[in-house]
């Protein structure tokens, strides 16, 4: 079984919007829709998880039905931050899905997900046992240690970017949440499942990945995705 959990649990304060950015109308259709969309199409996608905040719950069931989402079982409340969030949508997933069940992680402020994207993603994971979804850096990273001047840099060609979706087996992946909170390993600050994985010793496997998959987090990331959707309207406006 492959089980998505979609992480909805943004305020949007970056927005500068009155409501959680997951939440905003674009086109008439809000952006976490357009995410889970994406989901509900795949046809290797057999089940969502939403970890909302609280008070929209019955928002995202709303809206799941009038959009015809009908893979969306499950919504649970989200944490203090992202990596409590997943946590949470984890450990409840505990009952409901066997160790070598595959776990999709992913943005719900990432509403261009491809699915040739989704279905590497998967599909690496089923030969790893994990999967990351990455792309090479392009720009030169340089290191300095006052701010102003640079000896040093670091060859790009060692490098990637890795954003969502993120798969992992069930089983690794619960186990690891449960360790890592208990240690205090790789849950701090902007931490998220990739990292903790690195800190407790995994080793990842990379997927491919899209420059369409772009995060939502400022107004010129959302001028950036009504682009994307006029410049290719017969695939996201169904």
């Amino acid at each position: 079984m492959n089980v998505a959990i979609i992480i909805a649990g943004g305020s949007g304060h970056r927005m500068g919007q009155d409501i959680p950015k997951q939440f905003i109308n674009v086109c008439d259709k809000p952006v976490l829709i357009y995410t889970l969309e994406g989901f509900q199409r795949h046809p290797q996608i057999d089940a969502i998880e939403v970890v909302c905040i609280d008070g929209w719950h019955d928002v995202v069931w709303a809206y799941a039905k009038q959009f015809n989402i009908s893979k969306l079982k499950w919504i649970v409340s989200g944490g203090n931050s992202s990596q409590e969030s997943i946590r949470n949508g984890v450990f409840y997933l505990e009952d409901k899905c066997d160790a070598e069940d595959t776990i999709i992680i992913h943005d719900g402020i990432r509403p261009l997900v491809d699915a040739a994207v989704l279905a590497d993603v998967i599909v690496k994971c089923r030969q790893h046992g994990n999967a990351v979804t990455s792309l090479p850096y392009n720009e030169q990273i340089f290191v300095t240690d006052d701010e102003i001047s640079t000896v040093q840099y670091i060859p790009r060609e060692t490098l990637r970017r890795v954003s969502t979706p993120q798969a992992y087996k069930f089983g690794k992946l619960d186990s690891a949440y449960h360790e890592a909170f208990e240690k205090g390993i790789g849950i701090q600050g902007s931490s998220y499942t990739n990292t903790m994985m690195v800190e407790l010793g995994e080793r990842l496997y990379f997927a491919a990945g899209s420059d369409k998959n772009i995060k939502l987090t400022t107004m010129d990331d959302l001028e950036m995705f009504k682009a994307y959707l006029n410049a290719d309207k017969d695939t996201w406006l169904k």
